[in-house]
């Protein structure tokens, strides 16, 4: 388990808290004596209970909305010739109102920054996802120095059908042969010719032993970070 010191602030004020993640496809955190989880920051829902009314408010799929959840994780970079270093990656991410019937919320803004050795390198703007915040604090580095983690790894990928806010990484870590053939989406050497290959889900920002750097556009994704 990964530990994440956090914030959360809604209507009532801004308390601290800590998010735990298994680093793919579970996030918890205890906000007023009420345990939440989801496979994603924008899903969290009260884990088991009806929490008081008065204290939160919900998408109708019993989502958190109308708040501000903020937190910390860990993130290394690998330095040429000098090894590995790790930055602190800071979070925040707005989640708005309600829309009546079933319509969702009015706003989603998230915003990234990561520190390291002193210095912030910020996502610029609003995104609606970690990936694009991590490409963005990429094209930001200093010349020699790459974020490691599984969004810059050899072996991930994304379904063509799209992806959320965080966690919809594809390891393929199990299937490397397979997946070092992926062109594109369709055919023999397209994404989905191995989908049912993948390995698990992860978080963008989770690594594990079998990390490779990702050169050159492979995949169907591409680069790290993409060029545009």
């Amino acid at each position: 388990m990964r530990y994440w010191p956090g914030h959360y602030t809604d209507r009532h004020g801004r308390e601290p808290v800590v998010f735990t993640s298994d680093g793919r496809a579970r996030i918890r955190v205890t906000i007023r004596g009420v345990l939440f989880e989801g496979d994603s920051m924008d899903d969290l829902g009260a884990l088991s209970g009806e929490p008081p009314a008065r204290a939160f408010t919900f998408m109708d799929d019993g989502a958190l909305c109308s708040c501000l959840l903020e937190w910390q994780e860990p993130l290394p970079v690998t330095v040429e010739g000098d090894g590995t270093r790790t930055g602190a990656l800071h979070c925040a991410l707005r989640m708005g109102d309600p829309r009546p019937a079933g319509g969702g919320i009015d706003a989603q803004a998230l915003s990234v920054f990561l520190r390291l050795d002193g210095r912030d390198y910020p996502a610029e703007g609003v995104h609606h996802g970690i990936e694009d915040a991590l490409h963005e604090i990429q094209l930001r580095l200093p010349a020699g120095t790459r974020v490691k983690a599984c969004v810059a790894c050899a072996w991930s990928d994304y379904s063509p059908a799209g992806s959320g806010l965080m966690g919809d990484l594809a390891c393929f870590r199990d299937a490397k042969e397979a997946y070092r053939r992926v062109r594109g989406k369709h055919g023999p050497d397209g994404i989905f010719a191995c989908w049912d290959r993948l390995t698990e889900f992860v978080q963008e920002t989770w690594l594990c032993g079998e990390f490779e750097e990702r050169t050159g556009s492979p995949g169907y994704r591409g680069a790290f970070p993409y060029t545009r």
